[in-house]
């Protein structure tokens, strides 16, 4: 069987693919899992990388957690309470924390149906980039389950807690024109350009220096639940850092200098 998520990598950028269409790209077994939460691992561990890309193989982003697999109560979804709590702890869990805690930007590049745990993924991204064909779900309580994995943490912050509220009590899709009109997208493009949409936009945001982006993302971040003190304070103690990097020194003098910039991540 082919790997879950194909990860390659083209200079800094590395583009990751759901690759099991055969599930509509389902996140919720157990391999799935391991390869996404492996792949964001390798991609902090490398400091070639600079951003990233999320798509999924054939028609769909992803279908979220395998309705199959509920039905016959296998994998996370078998056992006793107990069993199912830990099953998501120590299972889908693991997503939301891994695309967390990556420290390169992360574009969502939604190619189709984002379905369930599939739209939480793509709201756990920093950018998302549409298909006209692409819809978003938060669809969990038209199977009778609330979202398991996150979704009510990072959907809200997405969209606002309204919206998120109707998506999460209506269950209903949200296609990719409401979608772009509710800010969840920055851009909406036909489908054979949604990868050229996607990667222009991670190549702009390639040609920045490597540490000076990682640590720019981990500022937003922190500002989403920190105080302004505290964040302050960390703006301080990062751009310390950053002031001593050969990049900056080599940015200065390329804007002085009237050239293009070299970077190299030290």
């Amino acid at each position: 069987m082919s790997d879950p998520v194909l990860y390659e990598q083209e200079g800094a950028v590395v583009t990751l693919t759901l690759n099991r269409h055969e599930t509509r790209n389902a996140i919720s077994e157990d391999e799935m899992v391991n390869a996404i939460v492996a792949a964001c691992a390798r991609i902090n561990g490398d400091q070639s990388v600079r951003v990233a890309i999320i798509t999924g193989a054939g028609s769909a982003f992803s279908s979220g957690g395998n309705i199959k697999d509920m039905h016959e109560k296998k994998g996370m979804f078998g056992g006793s309470a107990p069993d199912l709590r830990d099953g998501y702890r120590n299972g889908i869990q693991r997503i939301p924390m891994a695309v967390h805690d990556l420290e390169v930007p992360i574009i969502a590049a939604v190619n189709g149906p984002a379905i369930g745990a599939g739209c939480d993924l793509t709201m756990m991204c920093d950018m998302r980039i549409a298909s006209e064909k692409a819809l978003f779900a938060e669809s969990f309580v038209k199977v009778g389950l609330i979202p398991g994995d996150g979704g009510a943490w990072f959907l809200p912050r997405v969209v606002g807690m309204s919206r998120a509220n109707e998506m999460a009590y209506t269950g209903e899709p949200v296609n990719a024109e409401t979608a772009l009109a509710w800010g969840m997208v920055s851009r909406v493009v036909p489908p054979d350009e949604l990868m050229t949409a996607a990667r222009e936009l991670a190549g702009r945001i390639a040609v920045n220096p490597p540490t000076a982006l990682r640590m720019t993302k981990k500022l937003l971040k922190e500002g989403t639940s920190s105080s302004l003190e505290a964040l302050l304070e960390m703006s301080a103690s990062l751009q310390a850092l950053v002031h001593q990097t050969a990049d900056h020194r080599e940015a200065v003098a390329a804007m002085l200098e009237k050239r293009p910039p070299k970077f190299t991540g030290k």
